[in-house]
């Protein structure tokens, strides 16, 4: 029986990409390496309820091992491979590069230099809006040229996405690459914006805040973001990019006050300067994606912020020590 491969899928995305295939009923395969870029018990707490599957099988291995991803390749046929593993944002890829490099670039060849041999109907790659750098045009488009990354993180998306064209050309792997626009949610990492402040406000401590409120981000709910993805599985493109986004931006400073609206907190700032590989801005032209993947965000900013509250006070009480 064939098989979906999910690399990363006990992280934030992952975690819920896999929901929603397991109530399509499809067989799913989990590598996850449990990495300690945040504390493993959570990745373990996503995934909880997929073990409950008999179609759910988990394996804990790094993508760069190429003994345990041949492995897979071998155990298991599969026909559609979605690539959401990689080493995650901006600021912490300035403090160890090398390692971004490592699992970001090499971590992805692997999996390209198993899938090559294959059957593979579709591949995803999860890609970011931070290879768009400072991008002098808003919003930003797939047809602009992106070759300005301001961030090692940046850098090694736009170097997956070349890897992927270079596979998808050579071995005619249906490929798709997909920039992820600051996805929020449920189950969002701890040291992003959203998290980070609800958990400072509700904990009663200061709010890092960088710059002077005027940056923004396109925040994009973690549902829609999955519904792009499945969208993109439909494609019969043979190698395509696409922005998900919800192409409204939201600046620092109205986050702030939205989250303090939310949680019934007042904020009280910790300013700093905006560090170095903090783009000014995203904005997600999504008109690709709305034309060739029916593709229509659905979550307005500020329920998805109740929502993620709402999940953030239930999670605290019943895992404090997590949370």
């Amino acid at each position: 029986m064939s098989a979906i491969l999910v690399t990363g899928g006990c992280g934030f995305i992952g975690s819920h990409l896999i929901d929603k295939l397991l109530s399509q009923r499809k067989q799913v395969v989990c590598v996850d390496n449990l990495n300690d870029f945040y504390h493993p018990e959570i990745k373990l707490l996503n995934q909880k309820s997929h073990l409950d599957y008999k179609r759910y099988s988990f394996h804990k291995g790094d993508i760069r091992d190429k003994a345990f991803m041949r492995e897979m390749f071998t155990t298991y046929s599969f026909d559609i491979v979605i690539h959401l593993a990689a080493m995650a944002g901006v600021r912490p890829s300035l403090d160890d590069p090398v390692h971004y490099t490592d699992v970001n670039i090499n971590g992805t060849q692997v999996l390209l230099e198993e899938m090559k041999q294959k059957e593979i109907q579709h591949f995803i790659f999860a890609s970011s809006s931070s290879v768009y750098g400072n991008n002098d045009k808003i919003p930003f488009s797939e047809t602009d040229m992106v070759d300005r990354q301001i961030s090692p993180y940046g850098a090694t998306k736009k170097m997956g996405e070349e890897l992927c064209f270079t596979y998808s050309h050579l071995y005619e792997i249906p490929t798709i690459c997909l920039r992820f626009f600051t996805v929020y949610g449920p189950r969002q990492r701890p040291e992003m914006a959203i998290h980070k402040f609800v958990r400072h406000l509700l904990n009663d401590n200061p709010l890092p805040f960088f710059g002077d409120g005027s940056t923004a981000r396109d925040y994009t709910y973690i549902e829609d973001i999955i519904s792009g993805i499945l969208a993109a599985l439909k494609s019969t493109d043979d190698f395509m990019i696409y922005n998900l986004g919800n192409s409204e931006p939201v600046k620092l400073a109205d986050l702030v006050s939205t989250i303090s609206d939310v949680t019934g907190k007042a904020p009280v700032l910790d300013e700093y300067d905006l560090p170095s590989g903090d783009v000014l801005r995203t904005y997600a032209d999504i008109s690709r994606a709305e034309s060739r993947l029916d593709y229509t965000p659905t979550t307005h900013f500020y329920d998805g912020i109740v929502q993620f509250v709402d999940w953030f006070r239930t999670v605290k009480t019943e895992h404090p020590q997590l949370f």
